[in-house]
Parts: structure tokens; sequence; C-alpha cells
């Protein structure tokens, strides 16, 4: 390249850089800057994510151990610290599962409906929901075990959601609605269940009708 070819591609580099040079240095800023906030968010979700692993343990420790004051203040701080991750939603079902078989129906109820509005996974909502009707059954509130089944349910646990409103609806004396409910429960259930749909079918038999 002669010396006067480099002398012109300097000028067109000047020229373009005095026209681009500011917007190319802001987009060259802001991607760097996105690059560095997306790797510090992984960072800050993989941190979080370990120490609720960490915190998750002490709940299981203060399981085995009957520690319900334990599992309650664990519990707390898991939702409180780690609400957003995984951890969060399988502490406040095995929280609330301990909480119950002390005898603490408020504290388990409190964990599942904890569960139900914030649980990252549908899921676990719905097994929430399960675990708080059945306990709601047991209180004979059965009202409020029909609202909070009331919703479509995951297509997986549409049986099991009209198993146990059929288990609700007969408690209430309400034999034809528990007969309609278990009799979708049945058309639900997969077949290869066999021990759910001989519950279920048991229920609709005892139902006479």
């Amino acid at each position: 390249m002669s010396y006067h070819d480099e002398q012109e591609s300097l000028e067109s580099v000047k020229a373009w850089w005095a026209k681009w040079g500011n917007t190319t240095t802001w987009v060259v800023l802001v991607a760097l800057v996105i690059g560095a906030g997306y790797n510090g968010w992984n960072f800050w979700q993989r941190r979080q994510a370990a120490e609720a692993s960490v915190l998750y343990d002490h709940l299981q420790q203060a399981v085995n151990g009957n520690d319900q004051a334990l599992v309650t203040r664990v519990a707390t701080d898991m939702e409180d610290k780690f609400g957003g991750t995984g951890y969060a939603q399988m502490t406040a079902l095995a929280a609330a599962k301990s909480l119950y078989m002390a005898g603490n129906a408020a504290g388990a109820k409190a964990q599942l409906q904890w569960a139900i509005d914030h649980a990252k996974d549908d899921e676990y909502k719905q097994i929430a929901k399960l675990r708080l009707a059945l306990v709601l059954l047991d209180e004979k509130n059965y009202d409020a075990g029909l609202k909070l089944l009331s919703e479509q349910p995951l297509e997986a646990f549409k049986g099991v959601i009209a198993d146990r409103r059929g288990d609700l609806l007969a408690a209430q004396g309400k034999r034809d609605d528990a007969r309609a409910a278990y009799k979708v429960a049945l058309e639900a259930l997969p077949e290869n269940d066999t021990s759910a749909r001989q519950l279920v079918q048991f229920k609709l038999d005892a139902l006479g009708g």
C-alpha cells in the first residue's frame, strides 16, 4: 500500500469515527454493562441456592430431631431470605408435615399457605393445596376446603383433586355431588395407579346409588 493510500484510509477511519465513534463507544459500554450484570445475577443466584441448600439441611436435621421450634425458625428464615429458590417450597412442605404431625395445625396451615402463595413451581402449589384441604377436612371446614380446590387443576392432578373434593362433599352429606367427584377422579387417575383407583372405587361404592 502506498503512502497516499495509507493517508486516504486513515482519513476515512477518522471521518467514520467522527460520525459514529460516540455511538459505537456507548454500544460497547452498554454491552459490557449487560454482560457484567448477567454474570453478577448468575453468581448471586448460585450463591443464594448454595446458602439455601445449607439451610434446608438444617431443616432436615430439625425435623429428624423433632425440634418444632427450630423447624419453625428455619422455615421462616428460608422464606424470608431465600423465598425465590426451589428450596423454599420444599422447606414449606416439609415443615408443614412436621408441624402437623406434632399437633401444630395452625403452623402447618401457615406453611402450606405460604407454598400456595409463593412456590416457584405449580406442582408444589397443587400439592400444598391438597394437603391444606386435608387439614381443613380434619377441621370440618368443608366449605374452605372446597373453595381452595375450586380452580382448574393441572392435568396431572385432576384425579387426586377430584378425589379430595369428593371426600369434602361426602363429609358434608352431599352424596350426589361426592359421587360425581369420585367419578371424575376415576376417569382422570392413571390406569396403572391401581391402589388409588381401588380406594376411590371403594368410596364410590360406599355412597351407594
